[in-house]
């Protein structure tokens, strides 16, 4: 047993008396908002949540029971490793490894690939009987549910209208709105982007290159408090010990829009 999970059950057993079980996350989510017949999106650290008897399963099944057979789970599962290394800084590699990555990094395969650095969550999801995962090679998207297929179904862009994101709006859609403002405000795609893929055609793995946004994050944060401080937006209450929100996606990317609109084209012009 590692340091950081005694850390965890100390702090469980702190606040609980006990651990935590499905019920309790069944109760707390409950008081959340979440309820059968819903499309949700989940991004989680399971560690925020507290010690819970069976781990990642445990929450799973209880999202999918709360869901119910109407209601569909998506999750993100991207596998960023699969990128250009060049872009690459945390950590940056020597760059005398950059062609050896490109030509040797193994090709994007939905049902092997592991979302490395999406957390266990997520990572035992993409493995759950009956999950759908989307094909884009860094990006992909994973779902179970009535609207998997529909969700996850030709993903060609990275966030944009072509992406699981236009279909189900997440925290992620934050890229879809970026994508929006780029599209709207003339932006080119300048971002030389890169992967290892199939070929379609051979089926042999080659590096594959695209155009794309130059998607940026630093200010979503900012997005953030400021759509938080609209009262109605966000559905705020605690599942285990974690503060977790409840948010109307397409509310959170047309206020985003306008945000980028305001704030973005202000920084642009000053610089």
């Amino acid at each position: 047993m590692s340091e950081k999970e005694r850390a965890l059950i100390a702090r469980t057993h702190k606040e609980f008396g006990t651990c935590l079980t499905g019920e309790r996350l069944k109760e707390d989510f409950k008081k959340l908002g979440i309820s059968p017949g819903m499309n949700l999106l989940v991004h989680c650290s399971l560690s925020k949540i507290g010690w819970i008897c069976g781990g990642p399963v445990t929450l799973i099944q209880v999202l999918l029971d709360l869901l119910g057979p109407e209601g569909t789970l998506i999750m993100p599962s991207q596998t960023s490793v699969n990128s250009d290394p060049k872009y690459w800084q945390n950590p940056p590699v020597p760059s005398e490894w950059f062609d050896i990555i490109r030509q040797s990094m193994p090709m994007y395969q939905s049902d092997i690939t592991p979302a490395l650095y999406m957390g266990i969550v997520a990572e035992t999801f993409r493995k759950w009987p009956g999950v759908l995962r989307s094909e884009h090679p860094q990006h992909s998207m994973i779902a179970y549910g009535k609207n998997a297929k529909l969700i996850i179904d030709k993903h060609i862009d990275s966030f944009g209208e072509q992406s699981p994101l236009a279909q189900h709006e997440n925290n992620t859609s934050l890229h879809l709105t970026e994508y929006r403002f780029q599209i709207n405000n003339n932006i080119e795609k300048k971002f030389i982007n890169g992967a290892s893929i199939e070929n379609s055609e051979t089926k042999a793995r080659q590096w594959f290159q695209w155009n794309d946004y130059d998607y940026n994050s630093e200010d979503f944060n900012d997005i953030g408090y400021a759509f938080d401080s609209i009262q109605e937006n966000t559905t705020v209450g605690y599942v285990g010990l974690a503060k977790c929100r409840l948010i109307k996606q397409h509310l959170l990317v047309d206020f985003a829009f306008d945000w980028m609109n305001k704030n973005r084209m202000k920084l642009t012009q000053t610089n």
